[in-house]
């Protein structure tokens, strides 16, 4: 008989700075409408996103200026250290745990590179022990929650009793273009917000959800879809516009089959969590899930408070389904780079 794992508690956390989405649109223009001939064909994007406020590492003020690939990653490894530990302190403690309790750290991050990783430079803040096993994982971008809560499930299950803390950080503002005349940086400046989440799982313990399975589907030919560009002065966001359409057209055979790998059919699924990439994308997910408008609800809440902060946004939605006494057979779910569909069943 096996051992499922479960998850015992989670948390999320926010940085100090807090932006209206009326003021950056405001502050785009000034920044891009001289120089980019096609910003105000883009401009109603700031309008129709269905955020109204995100959170950043640094005033609006750093923002505004060029920064140079080294300057962003000082300020990515003081902030995503700091959200770190603020998640992950919060998930322990809700878990009744402490970090010396903690057997396997699962640390996912795709918006700067930090050599030694997080959570090696956040031990010496939280005294997790040294014999704690580091787990680092980069490039999965807004999959990385949804994936990082099936690696830590996979990792808790493969040792009954073990604590596994899984913390998704993500600085996505710090990928803010001065120099990039594109669309897809126009496009990032107006979703993309910084957070964290924290997630606490055992196997062999009771907790708030059952983990009953984990599925992935790659579709082939798809890297231009999303992802990131590497230059001098640090990434440069890759969004293909035609992400809703795709994920209209292709998504809802995917989870099928995704689905079917652990167990399940579509009746047997109680509420969808969705990581809200943005009101396009939750509108083709429920036309292509045959959901009904407006259904995925918290997704639109996420978005409109926190942004669309990658890996952890899922985790925000997820904090807020089970807050909502949300019961049943939940599917986690996201779009990432690859392009990829990570899926994971809970019963709740």
């Amino acid at each position: 008989m096996t051992t499922s794992a479960r998850l015992l508690s989670l948390a999320c956390a926010s940085p100090p700075h807090e932006f209206l989405q009326a003021e950056v649109g405001t502050q785009a223009r000034r920044l891009f409408g001289p120089k980019f001939r096609d910003f105000e064909r883009l401009f109603p994007i700031f309008r129709n996103t269905g955020i109204r406020t995100r959170q950043a590492v640094m005033p609006m003020e750093w923002y505004f200026q060029d920064r140079t690939w080294p300057e962003r990653t000082a300020v990515y490894l003081q902030g995503a250290v700091d959200l770190f530990c603020d998640a992950a302190g919060q998930a322990l403690e809700r878990a009744g745990l402490t970090p010396a309790d903690v057997d396997t750290i699962v640390t996912v991050s795709s918006t700067g590179i930090a050599t030694p990783s997080l959570e090696a430079r956040a031990m010496g803040k939280m005294a997790f022990r040294e014999d704690v096993a580091r787990v680092p994982v980069f490039g999965l971008g807004c999959a990385g929650g949804v994936s990082g809560i099936s690696l830590a499930a996979r990792l808790a299950k493969a040792q009954p009793g073990s604590v596994v803390l899984l913390v998704a950080v993500e600085l996505c503002t710090l990928a803010c273009r001065l120099d990039e005349m594109t669309s897809s940086n126009i496009v990032a400046t107006a979703l993309f917000g910084d957070g964290a989440a924290a997630c606490v799982l055992k196997a062999g313990a009771d907790g708030i959800a059952e983990i009953t399975g984990q599925a992935e589907h790659t579709w082939p030919d798809s890297l231009d879809i999303m992802g990131w560009n590497v230059d001098p002065l640090g990434f440069g966001v890759i969004f293909d516009r035609s992400i809703p359409m795709f994920a209209e057209a292709n998504f809802r055979p995917a989870m099928e089959a995704s689905l079917a790998r652990m167990g399940l059919t579509m009746a047997d699924v109680d509420r969808f969590v969705c990581h809200p990439g943005g009101a396009k994308v939750i509108e083709a997910l429920e036309k292509s899930l045959d959901l009904g408008q407006g259904a995925l609800n918290w997704e639109r809440e996420v978005l409109a408070d926190h942004g669309n902060m990658s890996a952890p946004t899922v985790i925000f939605v997820l904090e807020r389904a089970l807050a909502a006494k949300t019961r049943g057979q939940l599917v986690l779910t996201a779009l990432g780079p690859g392009f990829t569909a990570s899926c994971v069943s809970m019963a709740a």
